[in-house]
């Protein structure tokens, strides 16, 4: 997620404190099948989810456990989603509240009794019958009830448009040695972690609506005042959609990928999908192929600047002019950067935020005809990093400015945007100055092409780096992570 262009990010304190064959990839994964409709009268769905699950661990199960991130928007989680200095923006008709009922659970076909644990109810936990071992799968049914919020935000409906992202029960991700994560919804960074899975998704919705989704369109038709659309998107680690009576649209191909543009409130609709194409284009050639079909580029009533999802990026109605490119180009880059190569965004997000900035840089050194040059982010990135240790210095004390700790270990947003966005785009300015820029373009190309559809850690990450780099860079990588690495601001 792009909170805010690193130009402007110092205005953070102006406000209250303020197709890709895939190497790694598994041979077998689980796959949802979604089935909602969404009542705009009441701002409530009813939806049913299908997972055949697939169990590539290494142990055998005796439970599963699932994220029910809708529940962060409920009365019980007040102050997971925001800020207090964003709730005027999340909520601009006042406090809201929503969230998910899980009415029942099947396990192939069989009604099991579950729990719901966790911070204000966001895990599911489903007892298994009998165990599922390894290379293994086992059918779930849950039926379930969503009620939206009106917030702008992943989840929720505003003036504009409905967004419907993180609502549904996804499998927590099982980690050997440490069992299911089970890292809750908090406001800081995108705290998701999820495995890539296979998904069918049929929504029915008021025909006065038109449908902006991650996916490949399978069928329309419409019953009575409904319509119902049915899309799949396959190899993916979630999938969303956004509602809006106000949509146009418009498309454009890059090479055999369609990127769709939705909007209501754009001025220059067309250059928006010009930097979309361009974006797709540079990353691709960069980095490796776009791996899917389609990309959908959608504008959304969004509290921060924009969001990244699986074949979908959200980009706020709040954003335009140069403001609204850069964070195009940001989100875009994110398919790659989580989309394709995933890791914890919860515990590890700079493995993926962070070169998702840096790419983004990397963008607009390839297109000078947007007069922001690779050494202006550069610049613009370490004045602001120096401005944000000043000022925290005198207001803390100290400031804390290592980037590989979990999102609730950051004390404030300014603390997280800094390091992992801002911190983060000159680490690796730093490490192409040291290893070259042709080696690192080089390693990033066989970083995505050896870890693509698999979760990475930040041992992983250095290790390979290390490997291409032709030296051990994990003192180098350190000395940034833990936040060694000082900068002279006085």
């Amino acid at each position: 997620m792009k909170k805010l262009s690193i130009f402007f990010v110092c205005l953070i304190f102006i406000a209250p404190i303020l197709f890709i064959s895939g190497c790694g990839e598994k041979s077998q994964r689980s796959a949802y099948q979604l089935v909602l409709t969404y009542d705009d009268q009441t701002q409530t769905a009813q939806g049913a989810c299908v997972i055949d699950y697939f169990n590539n661990s290494e142990n055998a199960f005796d439970n599963l456990m699932f994220h029910l991130y809708a529940n962060a928007f409920s009365q019980q989680a007040d102050g997971s989603v925001c800020k207090p200095s964003n709730e005027d923006k999340t909520y601009p008709n006042g406090k809201s509240y929503g969230g998910i009922e899980i009415s029942s659970v099947k396990i192939d076909g069989n009604a099991v009794d579950f729990s719901l644990e966790g911070e204000a109810d966001m895990l599911l936990d489903v007892p298994l019958q009998t165990q599922l071992f390894p290379d293994e799968k086992i059918k779930v049914e849950i039926d379930f009830s969503l009620t939206l919020p009106n917030a702008n935000h992943r989840f929720g409906y505003g003036e504009n448009a409905v967004n419907f992202a993180n609502f549904y029960p996804i499998a927590c991700v099982y980690e050997d040695g440490k069992g299911f994560m089970q890292d809750g919804y908090i406001s800081n960074g995108d705290p998701f972690f999820s495995e890539v899975s296979d998904y069918t998704v049929s929504v029915s919705y008021p025909q006065e609506y038109i449908l902006a989704c991650g996916g490949d369109s399978l069928k329309t038709h419409q019953n009575g005042k409904f319509i119902t659309s049915t899309f799949s998107a396959n190899n993916v680690r979630d999938v969303s959609f956004v509602l809006s009576k106000n949509f146009k649209k418009l498309s454009q191909k890059c090479g055999d990928v369609t990127i769709d543009y939705f909007y209501y409130a754009d001025e220059d609709p067309q250059g928006s999908l010009d930097t979309a194409t361009k974006a797709v284009k540079f990353y691709s050639e960069s980095f490796g192929e776009y791996a899917y079909s389609n990309l959908a580029v959608v504008q959304t009533n969004f509290v921060h600047g924009g969001m990244e999802y699986p074949r979908l990026v959200m980009i706020s109605d709040t954003v335009s002019g140069e403001d609204c490119d850069y964070v195009i180009a940001h989100e875009i880059a994110h398919q790659w950067w989580y989309g394709v190569v995933g890791n914890d965004e919860y515990n590890e997000a700079w493995l993926d935020e962070s070169l998702t900035e840096y790419s983004t840089a990397l963008f607009f050194e390839k297109y000078p005809e947007y007069n922001l040059t690779y050494q202006q982010i550069i610049n613009g990135a370490e004045g602001n990093y120096k401005f944000f240790l000043q000022i925290y210095t005198k207001i803390e004390g100290e400031v804390d400015s290592s980037m590989l700790r979990p999102l609730d270990e950051f004390a404030t947003e300014p603390e997280y945007v800094h390091n992992i966005y801002t911190r983060g785009i000159l680490m690796f300015d730093t490490l192409r100055s040291q290893i070259g820029a042709k080696k690192l373009m080089a390693t990033l190309k066989g970083y995505y092409k050896k870890f693509a559809y698999q979760n990475v850690s930040s041992e992983e990450f250095v290790a390979y780096f290390s490997s291409k780099a032709g030296r051990n860079l994990e003192k180098f990588f350190d000395s940034w992570l833990n936040g060694e690495v000082k900068f002279v601001y006085a």
